[in-house]
Order: structure tokens, then sequence, then C-alpha cells
């Protein structure tokens, strides 16, 4: 579980704070999905919940103890998977033979059947020579394989073509256990949209959302309707080609739908919905 409380930040270099006041609680078994607009600091929030930042104010922690600690148990049971990165110049096998030791639970086997459902190759001999979408499905792969219990991952889903995103999101549902716990920082929400337990969104100065997928399709609807077709209780609404997107107030009656987390993301920012 990762916990933060009254986390505020602001990086040495402004003024400005980047998070104020953010307290959030994340439970293991659930993958998170965290949305904002650019430059509201969900990648600052990963490096604070993973110790990489220390709070101006506030604290984070990661089963209880302080992640700013950076404590080894910790790190065997974590691991981040940032936006940009690079390899060294080295092969897969080197790789794997430095940095599988820093992880306990490390699974060759896992690391091979990521590989294989992302059609990479198994013995790879300059990871530094890889394409980005190349790079993201071998870092990826051992971050599954590390057995970690918390995974952290910034835009995971860029640089893959379109047959890697399905591939991805196979991976990743394979990879879930109830102790895991997996948050996704993410501005590709049709990549992982089917994949989410949870939904938080963040502004830079409080928690804009957070509930469960269940949560939301028990208080709301998603539909496409014609135009001039009467809808109780429409809260936000969008053209599409297939006529207009809503979301109205779930009836009690009514049949659970699809969250469609566009369209949510908009009447959040909107202020539509809220907390």
């Amino acid at each position: 579980m990762i916990e933060l409380n009254n986390i505020s930040y602001h990086y040495p270099s402004h003024s400005a704070l980047v998070l104020s006041n953010l307290s959030l609680k994340l439970e293991d078994g659930r993958i998170y999905g965290l949305l904002g607009e650019n430059g509201v600091g969900k990648t600052t929030l990963l490096g604070l919940m993973c110790g990489l930042l220390r709070p101006s104010v506030g604290s984070a922690t990661i089963d209880g103890t302080p992640a700013i600690k950076r404590d080894p148990d910790v790190l065997a049971n974590l691991f981040y998977v940032p936006d940009e990165f690079s390899f060294p110049h080295v092969s897969l096998k080197t790789f794997v033979k430095i940095n599988a030791p820093f992880y306990p639970a490390f699974d060759t086997e896992i690391l091979h059947n990521c590989l294989a459902e992302f059609s990479m190759p198994q013995s790879l001999n300059r990871l530094d020579q890889l394409s980005l979408g190349q790079r993201k499905k071998v870092m990826l792969s051992f971050a599954i394989a590390s057995g970690a219990k918390t995974i952290l991952m910034d835009e995971p889903s860029n640089g893959l073509d379109i047959p890697s995103k399905a591939q991805f999101r196979k991976v990743m549902a394979s990879a879930m256990t109830e102790d895991r716990l997996i948050i996704i920082s993410t501005h590709q929400v049709h990549d992982v949209e089917n994949l989410l337990d949870n939904i938080v969104m963040i502004d830079n100065d409080h928690l804009l959302l957070n509930k469960s997928i269940g949560e939301i399709s028990e208080d709301y609807a998603f539909l496409t309707v014609t135009p001039g077709q009467i809808v109780p209780d429409v809260i936000y609404s969008e053209p599409s080609i297939g006529g207009i997107n809503v979301i109205c107030k779930k009836l009690p009656d009514q049949e659970e739908t699809q969250v469609n987390l566009e369209m949510l993301f908009n009447a959040v920012t909107k202020g539509l919905i809220k907390q």
C-alpha cells in the first residue's frame, strides 16, 4: 500500500508548488490509472511515491515505511518504469545478470514469456540500439519479471505501435495478483481503460477524483444517442461520428455501461463530476 499524507512539493529552482496538500491511499490488488492535464505533477507524484523526490511538506510511505528512506527491503519490492530512459551498451543477458539480483523474486521464465508476448527475441546483443518501442517492451517485461509487489509506470504505452498496445494490455492483465499494486500514469487513456480498477485524477492543488471503475459505473451511464433524443440528467455531452456521446446519472434499473475514460476526464476537469 502507498499512502500520501498532505504532500506538497516544489522543485528547488521554482518557488511555485507543483503539488499542494495532497492526500491519497492506494491499496494492493488494484491497477490505478493516474490521470491529469500536462504539468499538474503526475511524474512528480510518482517520484515522491518511490522516494526519488523528497516532499517539501508531508510524507509518502510504502507499506508503512517512508519512501524517502529508500529502504533496501522496500526497493526489492518496488519497480519504477519512467517515461524516458536509455539502456547501457550491454546485452539483455548482461543487463539481467547485473540487475536481477536486486529483486529476490525475479523470475527468468516470466521475463522470457513477456518478451515472447511482445514478439521480442530472447537474446538481444545491444540494448542501447533498440528503438523506443523496443526499449519499452524490454523494460516492461523486466518490471513484471522482477516480482516487485509495487510497480509504477509513467506513460508505458508511449512508443508502442497498435499491435504492441494490445500485447501490453494482455501482459499487464496477466501480471496482476492480489498482493500487487500497479500505478499507470498516462495520457493514452484508450490504451488502458479496460485494465484499470481505480481512477485517480489530480490537479496541482487537489485531488479531483479517486473512485473505482465499479463506483463510477454504478453512478453514471455512458451512452451514444441520436440528436434530439431526450436523455434525463445529462451531465456532459460531446459530438461523435455515431451521434452524441453523453454522461448521465444512471437510473436504478439501468444496465451498467462501459466507462469512457476520455469523456470522464473531460467532465471531471470541467468540474461537472466531482470527488
